[in-house]
């Protein structure tokens, strides 16, 4: 299949060189109305900074932020990923009882505003479940080189129950967003599909898992790379609980610097680098399978 590749036309050169021209004039605006002093060469301390001890350079507040938001997504993604893929093989099922409970699961959390599921998970995961478990105490009984693993995967032992919290919550609200998305595409797969494999005498799990779902991964692929994008955006929102990811870094940052706009601009960037990158490799990954078609 010829895949046409898209060219820079003269309406996108046009439109390039106005936004441009917006963001020179608004950066204007802003020193000559508000007085406000540009301090861009402050910003690169808070993305690294040199260690004297290991004398090496190693991330600041912002790319410790950066990392963290990385951490926190991946981890979301993937679990908000099992979540959904269960839940729409639920809702898409024969049984009525699961048909009702993925029902159940998408109306209740797709309702619910997700600031009020991050303190409500945070209360009750980071304040009664880990301690009841004994997580942190185990955590920090192990050794140093299992501390310093579980910290570059997840988070220091100090915030492993609140960086848990954030994860669930955020896999929770976005796993019914993916559970709809999950059972779209199952349920576009044409209906011969299923009666043919039927009829070479496939049992359900191996239509679904030979036959529909293939078909419907082809389907439901730029719509899960959106939905894992708005887990990037929507990390954010843990901030409230002191997960100290890009944010957070950057509000404390402005309390303390008073850079507000440098800080937000950079934080800005930081996101679209990752957002971008994701919408990148997904478009390469749709445009490989069109390509095998």
């Amino acid at each position: 299949m010829k895949i046409s590749k898209p060219r820079i036309t003269a309406l996108d050169i046009i439109l390039g060189l106005l936004f441009l021209t917006a963001a020179i004039y608004i950066a204007y605006r802003i020193r000559a109305d508000l007085q406000y002093q540009w301090q861009w060469e402050s910003i690169p301390r808070y993305l690294f900074r040199y260690d004297p001890e290991k004398e090496k350079w190693i991330p600041n507040l912002l790319m410790q932020g950066f990392f963290t938001t990385i951490r926190l997504s991946i981890w979301a993604s993937l679990l908000a990923l099992c979540f959904g893929t269960v839940m729409g093989f639920f809702r898409t099922g024969k049984s009525l009882f699961k048909r009702l409970l993925g029902g159940t699961y998408v109306e209740l959390i797709r309702n619910l505003p997700p600031l009020v599921l991050v303190f409500i998970f945070y209360f009750f995961i980071s304040d009664q479940i880990m301690p009841f478990l004994g997580v942190e105490d185990f955590i920090r009984s192990r050794s140093e080189f299992t501390q310093h693993i579980l910290g570059f995967f997840f988070a220091p032992p100090r915030f492993f129950s609140t960086f848990m919290a954030g994860v669930i919550s955020l896999a929770v609200f976005e796993g019914a967003y993916i559970t709809e998305i999950v059972r779209a595409g199952i349920q576009s797969v044409e209906k011969e599909q299923w009666e043919a494999s039927a009829a070479l005498g496939f049992s359900r799990w191996q239509q679904m898992r030979h036959i529909i779902l293939p078909q419907a991964l082809q389907r439901i692929l730029p719509a899960l790379a959106g939905q894992f994008i708005s887990v990037i955006k929507d990390s954010s929102i843990v901030s409230v609980i002191s997960i100290q990811e890009l944010t957070f870094q950057g509000m404390e940052l402005v309390a303390s610097t008073y850079l507000t706009f440098e800080i937000w601009i950079t934080v800005t960037v930081l996101y679209l680098v990752l957002t971008l990158t994701c919408s990148l490799i997904v478009e390469r990954l749709e445009l490989r399978m069109r390509m095998e078609k």
